[in-house]
């Protein structure tokens, strides 16, 4: 539903702020900070700085994005400076202009646009924090870009909650079907369904990257970390939906111990339900595994 490249990347991955870039384009680091600004305030981008971009009013590196956009302006428009503070302060809490105010800036021939901008704002950002929030997410872009294997494993072993590889390991189209049908009815989505489509969207791009998943494995999975491998990234045993951390460390260390000879050898040694062997058995983990470690003599002739 974008054209950014930001899914997964904090304070710019959310739907809202992929819209804000779409529409404003940023190429610079004062642009990011001033999107970074606008997306943090209250009344300050929607019904504010995207109508007056819309229409041509002004544009981004125009509008008030932060709060000392206000005083600095007004500062360099020839607003002495206690004025232009107190009216920094008044906007930032929602309080609007002042009488005063309003005539120091109709003094210093402030365009109306931005006096009426003023008015709507409930709430500002501040600067600084913008400008921390801004380096923090170059920062993960930049491993996106350049180091895109290091990258997914990091976000999808910090952030996949309730990551389910069942639906992630599917091709192109079944991880569009999928977000095609959440799509359809997000607005009546649980916060765990919106989780959701985050990873469906960082899975589709991953795949559109050249970048797979590959299935569980019960000798190379971790128990709770993906890892890098050649042929693209391995989800650990909690990506199968129902498996926690505790089972899945169990798994982890029986079999670095010794390999397992039988399907009831692991049920022995980790203890897990039936309803855990049957999902390992579904997800092809238990392939080539006899279901019992007991050899008949024919086999035993055999051997």
């Amino acid at each position: 539903d974008t054209n950014a490249g930001t899914y997964g990347i904090p304070e710019f991955g959310t739907r809202f702020v992929r819209q804000m870039l779409d529409e404003t384009k940023p190429a610079t680091m004062d642009e990011l900070v001033r999107i970074s600004g606008l997306s943090h305030g209250t009344d300050v981008w929607s019904g504010n700085a995207q109508e007056l971009i819309q229409s041509g009013t002004a544009e981004l590196r125009q509008c008030i994005c932060t709060r000392e956009d206000i005083m600095n302006y007004l500062i360099l428009s020839g607003v002495d400076t206690k004025t232009a503070f107190d009216t920094m302060e008044s906007v930032r809490k929602g309080k609007g202009l002042k009488p005063h105010m309003e005539q120091a800036m109709i003094k210093a021939r402030v365009p109306g646009w931005i006096m009426d901008s003023c008015c709507k704002i409930k709430y500002m950002f501040p600067k600084g924090h913008a400008v921390a929030y801004v380096t923090m997410a170059l920062r993960i872009g930049w491993f996106k870009v350049y180091e895109p294997k290091a990258y997914y494993c990091a976000y999808f072993t910090i952030r996949a909650v309730g990551f389910d590889a069942s639906v992630m390991l599917l091709p192109e189209d079944g991880l569009r079907a999928h977000l095609s049908k959440l799509n359809e009815r997000f607005r009546e989505l649980t916060a765990k369904e919106k989780d959701q489509i985050t990873m469906l969207e960082l899975a589709l791009e991953m795949n559109l990257r050249g970048i797979r998943f590959l299935p569980v494995d019960l000798y190379r999975s971790g128990a709770g970390v993906f890892r890098i491998e050649a042929g693209g990234i391995r989800p650990p045993f909690t990506a199968l939906a129902g498996l926690g951390l505790a089972a899945a460390q169990s798994i982890a260390a029986a079999r670095d111990e010794r390999p397992f000879l039988s399907i009831e050898d692991l049920r022995g040694r980790v203890r897990l339900s039936s309803s855990v062997i049957e999902m390992l058995r579904g997800q092809g983990c238990l392939a080539g595994l006899p279901e019992t470690s007991q050899m008949n003599l024919f086999d035993a002739l055999l051997a």
